[in-house]
């Protein structure tokens, strides 16, 4: 949250230069506050485990968050019973109509389908589209951020010959964003995922900034120049076994699959892994939700023509 100060403080312009979020007393008097709305469209397999990872996320902010469950479609899922899809998800035709503050639209098992061969692709390019007009920020998370590239800039992935997976070490590229406060030179993030985004072409994009990459694991925080659009091409949501269970997930389906990376001790799968990437993943999506949510969206959602612009410096 913001240090409220006097108007003109000194201190102001040394904190603003030092990463420091400030607000000055004019602006903090004129600020409205509610609960900030945050929809989530879960496209993950098993729900509940993905439901409970992402709001032990949104729950680590002093912000109050009202969360909208949203299904791709009515269809049975495999690992979730139809009558906790019925009590708490909402189909689209029920949120169509609505604003949100957010949206997070998560990873799914498709990494090696191209993306007109999804079933469900059409749906996704619609409530992408819906989303540009309805949400004051987009959090896409791995395979989702990949198909939003692709349909909102025309930028496609690159299939790999196997698995990336594992905890991988990244850099900040860039330096005064709200987005990296707190970020340390270094980080570590979890991935799992069958393809990646070409590092050059998303940095010569116009409309797109490169904030955070890998030498192993390639770009990994993408924001659009208007802010609206945030592309993490990672996990930072996953806990500590997660990875695990994946990894004798494929070995119990006879898939042989790569030990993951940095993530178990000595990387010896007998061993037990290492989370050294929760403080990152609580921290990225806190700041999400404070400085391109809650600090960006109208007080009023019925006209979102008033989302608040930020001063130029700030960005």
């Amino acid at each position: 949250m913001p240090v409220k100060i006097p108007d003109n403080l000194p201190a102001a312009e040394i904190l603003e230069s030092e990463n420091i979020f400030v607000m000055s007393e004019t602006r903090a008097a004129n600020q409205d506050i509610r609960p900030m709305k945050v929809l989530i469209l879960n496209l993950m397999p098993n729900k509940i485990e993905t439901e409970t990872q992402l709001l032990r996320l949104l729950g680590n902010t002093p912000l109050q968050v009202d969360v909208d469950l949203l299904r791709i479609h009515d269809k049975e899922s495999k690992h979730t019973s139809i009558d906790h899809m019925n009590n708490f998800y909402r189909d689209f035709e029920q949120v169509r109509n609505k604003n949100y503050d957010g949206l997070i639209i998560t990873g799914a098992p498709l990494g090696q389908i191209e993306f007109e061969d999804v079933s469900y692709w059409d749906h996704i390019r619609e409530i992408i589209d819906w989303s540009q007009q309805h949400v004051t920020s987009v959090l896409f998370l791995c395979w989702a951020a990949h198909a939003a590239l692709y349909h909102l800039y025309g930028l496609n992935r690159t299939l790999l010959t196997s698995k990336r997976s594992g905890v991988f070490c990244h850099q900040r590229t860039r330096e005064h964003f709200p987005l990296l406060r707190g970020f340390d030179d270094e980080f570590y993030a979890p991935h799992s995922r069958f393809a990646e985004m070409n590092v050059e072409q998303l940095k010569a994009h116009p409309e797109l900034q490169v904030l955070t990459e890998s030498d192993e694991a390639g770009a990994y925080m993408v924001l659009s120049r208007s802010n609206r659009n945030l592309f993490v091409m990672g996990h930072p949501e996953y806990q500590k076994s997660t990875l695990k269970d994946e990894y004798d997930r494929d070995l119990a389906q006879g898939l042989s699959p790569e030990v993951p990376q940095n993530y178990f001790t000595g990387d010896d799968p007998s061993k037990q892994p290492i989370a050294r990437w929760h403080s990152h993943g609580s921290l990225l999506v806190s700041n999400w939700l404070n400085y391109y949510v809650y600090q960006l969206t109208p007080y009023n959602l019925d006209d979102m023509s008033g989302r608040t612009p930020w001063e130029s410096e700030v960005l």
